[in-house]
């Protein structure tokens, strides 16, 4: 075999590896996992600004999104922006804020697993504060656990889930902040009877 012959399959080999890495890529990114930056303070202490987030993608084909569970979802003031938040309300659900807290169907949100207690959750433009809102079929309430400096449900309303692109899955960047993502588990006990 000639060195020229040797060098085409060199290149004919490297270039089916990039071919091969390429449509790897291609699965991963559109169909399993796909990476987040947080942009801003509204998740905060959950997350830092900066830090890089793995989405999972596949899990919503496969579990039900669950109250508690944090999403980044094409945002609905500007969908060519990604945000990420908490899913607080869900389908069917009455919401309101009042006196600094959260209520679901009259019931107030304990929310102690995932923000301090000292935390204040107020009305906004969308979300008036002492008017409870229902929350249509399809659609979530999502807040930023940052309340005070969060653009979420309260300013412009519901996330349809199909605006949905993934649930938080593991922070990589920086490798100091490596962590996987453990959203709380919420059932009929969180939900205090006032």
């Amino acid at each position: 075999m000639s060195i020229i012959e040797k060098m085409w399959r060199i290149l004919f080999e490297f270039i089916e590896s990039l071919v091969v890495a390429g449509a790897i890529f291609v699965i991963i990114y559109f169909f399993l996992f796909r990476p987040f930056q947080v942009n801003g303070a509204s998740m905060y202490p959950t997350y830092e600004n900066g830090e890089l987030i793995i989405t999972n993608i596949v899990t919503l084909r496969f579990q039900p999104i669950k109250r508690g569970d944090v999403i980044v979802f094409k945002a609905p003031p500007n969908e060519e922006k990604d945000f990420i938040k908490r899913i607080v309300g869900m389908p069917e659900e009455r919401i309101s804020a009042q006196g600094g807290n959260v209520f679901i169907n009259g019931n107030k949100l304990d929310e102690s697993s995932y923000l301090p207690l000292e935390v204040k959750t107020y009305g906004g433009s969308f979300l008036n504060e002492n008017s409870p809102v229902s929350i249509p079929a399809g659609s979530y309430f999502v807040m930023g656990d940052n309340r005070n400096f969060s653009s979420d449900s309260r300013e412009w309303g519901f996330v349809q889930k199909e605006k949905i692109i993934g649930k938080s899955f593991v922070v990589i960047w920086p490798i100091k902040n490596f962590k996987v993502i453990k959203d709380p588990l919420f059932n009929e006990v969180n939900l205090l009877s006032y």
